[in-house]
């Protein structure tokens, strides 16, 4: 289960940005997922809760954003997002498509105080 190895990056990150800003807690931590980024985010969840304790964000409300895939048309430059995980151009028909968001996941803010 990988989500544990990014909860702990997660949380690495958390703590040098509240160590940059001289914060003694962290209330929120907000993430944005792709839906293609390969993270479970019922998991995710569980791993959050499980290893913030300890840590700087034991008392932080953990937030996701699932984030659908939006691809951009080679051939007419439209941009869409997927309701579907069809990567076919719903405005001319191409498949010449490439994935602009939601393979990734970022830490999006954090409040501290």
């Amino acid at each position: 289960m990988h989500e544990y190895s990014i909860v702990q990056a997660l949380l690495d990150q958390c703590e040098s940005h509240a160590a940059k800003h001289n914060a003694k807690k962290i209330t929120k931590v907000v993430t944005k997922i792709g839906v293609l980024s390969g993270v479970e985010p019922d998991l995710l969840q569980t791993a959050f809760d499980t290893f913030k304790e300890g840590t700087i964000c034991k008392d932080a409300e953990f937030v996701m954003n699932i984030q659908p895939v939006v691809i951009r048309c080679r051939e007419c430059g439209q941009e869409t997002m997927l309701e579907e995980l069809k990567l076919v151009c719903p405005k001319c028909g191409s498949i010449q498509t490439e994935i602009i968001d939601g393979e990734e996941m970022y830490l999006m803010t954090l409040e501290m105080e």
